[in-house]
């Protein structure tokens, strides 16, 4: 996902697995517990929407945060993380070996496209009126409008799109409120968004 421009940036934790260029609601606080930093305890939770209603209220756009740590790196985050360990993560600690059933990336996820970020991840909401982002191909839902600049955006919901569709952006037609319209098309099947 690419930020073009934007207003307000939120740190948010996922309480579901959401792919990143969704859109999203604030929602309460999983209630996980906190790292030895303490930024788990006071984040607010997002979620995907589940009805028109939540649909209307999905105004972040969810990508992931920036990490400049050095790979290799397993999201979720090989625990406890331990500050004064060799590496991030604590992969020279003996509680964290040996690294069964973990998924270890040379690539950090978020430099990808179309990457699922983890229920109880960080997460960072793009939000605010006049905010413009892409979102890659896959992450809307396609209709020969959406190539036209000033087409009107709604955000799908679980009730009346389907749980695979939730978050997507798709055109407005006769439900669900706008949030979103068409900034261009790109050529490479992105589609850059600014939000009303």
């Amino acid at each position: 996902m690419e930020i073009n421009k934007v207003h307000d940036i939120t740190g948010v934790i996922t309480t579901e697995d959401i792919v990143e260029g969704r859109c999203v609601l604030l929602t309460t606080h999983p209630g996980y517990a906190s790292d030895v930093t303490g930024r788990l305890t006071d984040e607010p939770g997002v979620k995907l929407p589940d009805t028109q209603a939540e649909a209307a209220r999905a105004t972040y756009a969810l990508t992931w945060p920036v990490d400049n740590r050095t790979p290799p790196l397993t999201i979720p985050w090989v625990g406890p993380y331990i500050p004064w360990a060799l590496r991030a993560g604590g992969f020279d600690q003996a509680t964290n070996l040996p690294l069964t059933s973990q998924t270890v990336y040379m690539t950090y996820p978020g430099y990808q496209e179309n990457m699922t970020i983890p229920s109880g991840n960080l997460a960072i909401g793009l939000n605010g009126v006049g905010s413009v982002f892409t979102i890659p191909s896959g992450q809307y839902v396609y209709s020969a409008n959406l190539q036209i600049p000033g087409t009107r955006l709604r955000v799908c919901d679980t009730a009346t799109d389907g749980a695979d569709l939730a978050g997507r952006l798709v055109e407005h037609t006769l439900s669900g409120t706008a949030l979103y319209q068409v900034e261009r098309f790109n050529t490479n099947y992105s589609l850059t968004v600014g939000t009303l």
